[in-house]
C-alpha cells in the first residue's frame, strides 16, 4: 500500500464511525455533515476493502474487521498526534475533558477535592464521572477511549495494554445505629438476627459474603438493596437493618451517628486499583488527574 495516498484524515472519521456505529453520531461528533461523512465511510470501506459498518437489527453494528481496527486505530491516532502536537502547554492552559469511569465508593472519597485541586493546577481541564457497570465494562471503554481513567477494582488485566496500580487496600466494618439492638453482645447470630442492606449499582441481591455464611450453615436476610452508598445512612439511623460496607465509605462522622464493630467473620478486603489505557501514557491532562486521583485516595487510608 502506497501511504502517500492515505488522506490521515479519514483515519479520524473512521475512528469515531467506528466509536459510535453510527453515521449522523459520528458526523455530529466531528462537527461534520452527514453526507461528508457518509462519503468518507465510503473511501474507508474501499480502502480496507470491508463494510466497517453493516445493519442489523436495531442500527448498524461493526464488522469482524472493523473490531479488529479499533485498538490500533486509536493508538495510530495517539502516536500521530505526540509526533504533530505543539510543544508542552503549561498546565494551567490545557483545555481537555479527562472522563473518569468509577464506582460509587470511591467516587464518594475523590470527586470534591479533585475538583478543588484542579481548580488550583488546571483549572481548564473538565472532569466528567461516568456511572460504574462492571470491569470488564470499564476496561473496553477504556480501550475504545470512551473513558480517560478507571477508579475500582481489577481481578486482571491484561498489563501490556493498560496501566493498573493499586492505592489502597480497602477493609470492611459492619454499621448499625447507636441504640441497635445488635449492639450489646454482637455476634454472628445477632447480626444475622437483623435484616442487612446490600449496595449494589446492578441490583444484585447476593454477595460473596453469602457464600461465606453457607460454608457455615448461616444464612441472612437482605432487607433492601440501594444504588448507592449515600443511601446507607438515612436507612440505618431510622430502622434495624444493618450493613456491613468498604471502612473508607463511611461518612466522616460516623464515629458519632453509628455502632460500627468488626465483622464477627473474617471477610477479605479488596484492593483499590487506579488504571488507564497505554495510549494515555503520555497524555498530560489525563496524567495530571491521575496524579491527584494518587494522591487523594492514598491519603484517605
Amino acid at each position: 500500500m502506497n501511504l502517500r495516498s492515505i488522506d490521515l484524515n479519514l483515519l479520524v472519521v473512521l475512528d469515531a464511525l467506528l466509536d459510535e456505529a453510527h453515521v449522523s453520531r459520528a458526523a455530529a461528533k466531528l462537527n461534520l455533515s452527514q453526507p461528508a461523512t457518509s462519503s468518507a465511510l465510503e473511501r474507508c470501506r474501499h480502502l480496507f476493502g470491508d463494510p466497517l459498518l453493516e445493519r442489523g437489527k436495531g442500527g448498524m453494528r461493526l464488522t469482524p474487521k472493523a473490531e479488529a481496527l479499533r485498538d490500533p486505530l486509536k493508538n495510530l491516532l495517539v502516536g500521530i498526534a505526540a509526533v504533530v502536537d505543539a510543544p508542552e502547554e503549561p498546565l494551567h492552559e490545557i483545555r481537555q475533558c479527562v472522563r473518569v469511569v468509577t464506582a460509587d465508593h470511591p467516587g464518594i472519597l475523590m470527586t470534591g477535592p479533585l475538583h478543588r485541586a484542579l481548580a488550583r493546577s488546571a483549572p481548564g481541564i473538565d472532569i466528567v464521572i461516568q456511572p460504574w457497570h462492571g470491569a470488564p465494562a470499564a476496561l473496553e471503554s477504556l480501550a475504545r477511549g470512551a473513558s480517560d481513567i478507571a477508579v475500582s477494582v481489577f481481578p486482571s488485566l491484561d498489563e501490556t495494554a493498560f496501566h493498573c496500580e493499586t492505592l489502597l487496600d480497602e477493609d470492611y466494618v459492619v454499621a448499625m445505629r447507636n441504640d441497635h439492638p445488635a449492639a450489646a453482645g454482637f455476634s454472628l447470630d445477632r447480626w444475622l438476627d437483623y435484616p442487612h442492606i446490600i449496595v449494589s449499582g446492578r441490583g444484585e441481591t447476593r454477595s460473596g459474603l453469602d457464600d461465606q455464611l453457607a460454608a457455615l450453615g448461616k444464612f441472612r436476610r437482605v432487607g433492601i438493596v440501594v444504588p448507592s452508598f449515600l443511601m446507607v445512612p438515612p436507612l440505618l439511623e431510622e430502622s434495624d437493618l444493618i450493613v456491613m460496607m468498604p471502612r473508607h465509605c463511611l461518612p466522616p462522622d460516623a464515629a458519632s451517628r453509628f455502632h460500627i464493630v468488626e465483622p464477627p467473620i473474617p471477610v477479605p478486603g479488596f484492593p483499590l486499583h487506579l488504571a488507564w489505557h497505554r495510549r494515555r501514557d503520555k497524555d498530560r491532562a489525563v496524567q495530571h488527574v491521575a496524579d491527584h486521583l494518587r494522591a487523594i485516595l492514598t491519603s484517605a487510608i
